[in-house]
């Protein structure tokens, strides 16, 4: 047990150091300030955007490979998937942030107007997933801070 907490202070440790040394600090703080945005997960997303300069969000949402490709031919409308072309790492991180997030205050009737809808739990969590990208890249591309009083905007729940 001893050997798992010098190991994970030791990783705390190393994140803490690279992120200074690359600038990204402030970004991190600003994602980790969104409910069920960990450390693990900021960092990946605060890396992932400084890596490019995305345009707007969906840019950055395709840079992840969250975004939505169709298969569609002629007249017959095939069903929607993940493109997953970007790095499966930061999706996987972005699905648990959604998990934590489904059970927040803030994030929950969100999430659940999705269920509500009837769709099933996995769409409601890369709904959400998306979101909670959408709104780090948003804090980070303008500097600011999380404000979780805002009203949602394009939520089916507001």
């Amino acid at each position: 047990m001893k050997s798992f907490k010098q190991a994970e202070q030791a990783i705390q440790k190393l994140l803490h150091k690279v992120s200074k040394e690359a600038g990204i600090t402030e970004n991190i703080k600003r994602c980790k300030a969104i409910e069920g945005i960990g450390e693990l997960t900021a960092v990946g997303l605060a890396t992932a955007f400084m890596r490019g300069h995305f345009a707007n969000g969906d840019a950055f949402i395709a840079f992840l490979g969250m975004d939505l490709r169709a298969k569609d031919s002629g007249k017959k409308n095939g069903p929607r998937h993940l493109s997953k072309k970007g790095d499966t790492e930061l999706r996987r991180l972005a699905h648990n942030a959604a998990m934590a997030a489904c059970r927040s205050a803030t994030w929950k009737p969100y999430y659940e107007s999705y269920l509500a809808r009837g769709l099933a739990k996995t769409q409601a969590l890369v709904i959400l997933a998306r979101k909670l990208c959408r709104v780090a890249f948003a804090l980070m591309k303008n500097q600011s801070e999380y404000q979780p009083n805002l009203r949602l905007q394009g939520s089916p729940a507001t």
